[in-house]
């Protein structure tokens, strides 16, 4: 019988909506950080780096991006006969087919995955967070506390605390209380949506909460394992983690990774984050080009200015134009002498010659201000913007964009065009 130590189970089925056009075409774990990493990377990397070398995928919203990047898992040495990653999407079954409805009721549709690697501890993670753990050492201290459940936790500032779930601990850890996201929150020790359970213990509780609608972690099987006062216990981690759940937390740790001493460093030797890596020539600055405090994709071409930004690969930046604080995905073409500030631009855009992106006054989104509100300009993939047209703050667009969508040449702070048909 196959028996693992602990093997991990990925969510990345979530749609990632408070990133708008960024992910309306593919899964949020799917989208582009960092100028060549995926977002999904970062946790297969710390499965990996940790010693977990059976990982099951969760995917649902969108996943063929996803599916795609992950592949057998090779970049990761995750191509394993026994064991390795495993991509699982919800199936038929033969009396029922359903979606999976609730980070527990994914793990409860996958029973039969964990049953057949038997292991002492499943890993539960999330695919879209940016960080680097040891997982090996949190279950170090699950093992040494003799621990049902040990939840990953991290100091947040209290005025954020009722974003998370919160959890209250003795002097030995043990956590006494838990409240998910709290109106008044009465701690700041969030949890981080990472668990080890023992396994007979999240068997038990996914069988026993399997009816139960929506079913999730924080609000309904966290819970009942307290209430049949199981020893859970809150592991402190105090390294750099961040939810890019939003499009000002995406683009804020983006920014952060070209700090000159990066708070979070994508290029340690020891703690490696692995990507898939297409095999394409080096990239090119051109000799009137200038680059200054940014990181460059591979087969870039970059003949203007580029400063305090991310640049995928593929990208090309033409002649005269100046690019300022911002995010350009993989493919995407900016033209001659346009200038582009505080912009995410997603995946094989096209702008064109003399635009101007990121003027005027800083006034949220009209139609969707939770969203687009943090002074970026927002393109979606495969989006076309016309030459000589200027984009004010808060704005988005997505689809192929003519002249006529722009009143005197302008889309003023706070619009939207969406050409794409798509959810913005």
């Amino acid at each position: 019988m196959i028996r693992k130590e602990m093997i991990a189970m990925l969510l990345a089925g979530g749609q990632g909506s408070r990133l708008g056009v960024l992910t309306a075409e593919i899964a949020k774990p799917a989208v582009a950080f960092g100028g060549k990493y995926r977002i999904i990377d970062f946790a297969l990397s710390n499965c990996i780096n940790s010693g977990v070398d059976t990982v099951g995928v969760l995917t649902q919203y969108q996943p063929l991006r996803l599916n795609t990047h992950i592949g057998i898992g090779i970049p990761w040495d995750l191509d394993k006969n026994i064991g390795g990653v495993s991509v699982l999407p919800p199936y038929e079954k033969s009396n029922e087919s359903e979606w999976y409805s609730g980070t527990a009721n994914a793990i409860y549709q996958n029973l039969g995955y964990i049953e057949y690697y038997n292991p002492e501890y499943v890993l539960i993670l999330g695919g879209d967070h940016i960080y680097k753990m040891d997982y090996e050492v949190m279950l170090k201290f699950h093992k040494a506390n003799k621990a049902d459940i040990t939840i990953a936790t991290i100091q947040v500032p209290m005025e954020e605390a009722n974003r998370f779930g919160v959890v209250i601990t003795d002097e030995t850890k043990r956590i006494t209380e838990f409240e998910e996201k709290p109106e008044k929150p009465r701690s700041n020790l969030a949890s981080m949506g990472i668990y080890i359970f023992s396994w007979p213990v999240l068997r038990e509780a996914l069988i026993a909460m399997k009816d139960q609608k929506n079913c999730d972690f924080g609000k309904h099987i966290i819970p009942y394992c307290h209430n049949k006062e199981k020893r859970i216990f809150a592991y402190e981690y105090n390294g750099y983690w961040k939810d890019v759940g939003t499009l000002g937390s995406y683009w804020e740790s983006n920014m952060e990774l070209i700090d000159l001493i990066p708070e979070f460093n994508l290029y340690e030797e020891f703690w490696k984050i692995y990507t898939k890596t297409e095999y394409i020539p080096s990239q090119y600055i051109g000799s009137n080009a200038v680059v200054e405090k940014a990181i460059i994709g591979e087969a870039s071409e970059i003949y203007g200015k580029v400063y305090n930004s991310v640049i995928g690969s593929g990208v090309t930046i033409g002649e005269g134009a100046v690019v300022r604080d911002s995010i350009i995905m993989n493919g995407t073409v900016i033209g001659e002498r346009t200038v582009v500030n505080k912009s995410i631009l997603a995946e094989n855009v096209q702008i064109g010659n003399d635009c101007e992106l990121g003027v005027g006054e800083d006034i949220p989104n009209k139609e969707k201000p939770n969203i687009y509100s943090f002074g970026l300009v927002t393109v979606g993939e495969y989006s076309k913007i016309p030459g000589g047209v200027k984009l004010g703050k808060n704005t988005v667009v997505s689809g192929e964009t003519t002249p006529s969508d722009y009143v005197d040449g302008i889309l003023k702070s706070g619009e939207t065009i969406n050409k794409a048909g798509e959810r913005i």
